[in-house]
């Protein structure tokens, strides 16, 4: 049991320092590495997207604060902590709300790719009912599995990104022109691309490991392990931003659905080596397929500890329900669903990685501050 008798820790499970990387890494990978990801800030995306990594630095001392209060709790236990039994339980019901959410959005942006790319006959509905039932399947197994197969994945994909780098630095479709002047159309766009987008998706979204942390096997390392994979996912994510207006342009990646797919489409080899979309089909299967489990699983522990049940795989299925229907229902197009992504981004989110967590910084502050004032008091009186 966790402090404040939790029913979290039900599932007695452990991940290791190396699959809380793999998980998080693949995580920040998600739909960013294959959407025009930023793309407000035009030439200067790549600068957009370093700078939301270093706003997802700060919010990360934020979150890693807030788990060394309880480190046996998760987020929902943390928020009932903090803002009491009532207010507490309807904001981790707002987070369970929240990650349900995510989960059916990256499931949605995984349907339409391959719609719009290798399965155009296909039903959308069946492309994600069979999605979502793998999931299924391996977060009933438990995240000790879901980490184990990340472990495994994160490598695979690693091979896919030097693969396709290699064969696009190779092919002369590189340049350099398209990505100059650097600063062409000042700080505002960079600066506002990356405080409304790029920092909350996806670098703040790492909040929802504030469900897995209390699995780790050796906390102390939560910090390396946390920071290492943020920046080297915002590394990678700013390099393939550039790549992309570098190869295909920035008009094309902004008028462009998966500019990843143009990318990689232009790569033609001795009229050999083509056709290599497969690549970028792969990878966002994999990427979201974590991405999304990851959201899926926090939905599902908030759910166990909020009402009080005894495990996470008696709901399995009928939360899978709810998010094949929001998935379907959140849009009725692609077009239209990228368009309610944007706002989501900007005016919604920012409530569940920046006002609340900071709100709860505040409160354990002062909170803080009064116990070590009333100990100082008994320990003069005495």
């Amino acid at each position: 049991m966790g402090k404040g008798g939790s029913s979290y820790t039900v599932e007695k499970a452990k991940i290791s320092v190396i699959q809380l990387f793999a998980l998080m890494f693949i995580f920040e990978m998600g739909t960013a590495v294959v959407t025009s990801y930023g793309i407000n800030a035009k030439k200067d995306v790549w600068l957009a997207i370093l700078l939301g990594m270093f706003v997802g630095v700060v919010f990360f001392f934020v979150y890693y604060f807030l788990f060394r209060q309880y480190p046996n709790l998760p987020l929902t236990g943390h928020t009932r902590k903090i803002f009491g039994k009532y207010l507490g339980w309807i904001i981790g019901l707002l987070y369970v709300l929240y990650f349900l959410y995510n989960a059916a959005d990256n499931i949605r942006s995984f349907g339409d790719l391959l719609l719009s790319s290798i399965l155009p006959q296909t039903p959308l509905l069946a492309i994600i009912i069979l999605f979502v039932l793998t999931m299924c399947y391996v977060l009933y197994l438990g995240i000790e599995v879901v980490g184990r197969t990340a472990e495994v994945f994160i490598v695979i994909l690693i091979l896919f990104g030097i693969t396709g780098n290699f064969l696009a630095l190779i092919s002369g479709d590189i340049d350099l022109d398209k990505v100059r002047p650097f600063l062409e159309n000042g700080w505002t766009p960079i600066l506002t691309t990356a405080l409304l987008e790029t920092s909350n998706f996806p670098f703040n979204q790492l909040i929802v490991f504030m469900t897995l942390l209390p699995y780790l096997n050796r906390p102390r390392l939560i910090k390396k392990v946390w920071l290492s994979a943020l920046i080297s996912g915002g590394l990678i994510l700013s390099w393939t931003a550039s790549l992309n207006i570098a190869i295909i342009g920035v008009e094309e990646v902004k008028k462009s659905t998966f500019p990843l797919l143009l990318t990689v489409g232009k790569i033609n080899l001795l009229e050999f080596i083509q056709r290599l979309d497969v690549i970028v089909v792969f990878t966002l299967l994999i990427t979201v397929f974590f991405k999304a489990s990851i959201f899926f699983y926090g939905a599902l522990i908030g759910i166990v500890d909020l009402f009080k049940l005894k495990n996470h795989q008696q709901i399995i299925l009928p939360i899978a329900f709810i998010i094949i229907f929001l998935s379907m229902a959140m849009a009725s197009s692609y077009s239209e669903h990228t368009e309610e992504g944007i706002y989501f981004n900007r005016y919604i989110i920012i409530y569940f990685h920046v006002i609340i967590p900071l709100l709860m910084l505040l409160v354990t502050l002062i909170r803080n501050r009064f116990k070590k004032k009333s100990r100082l008091k008994k320990s003069n009186g005495t």
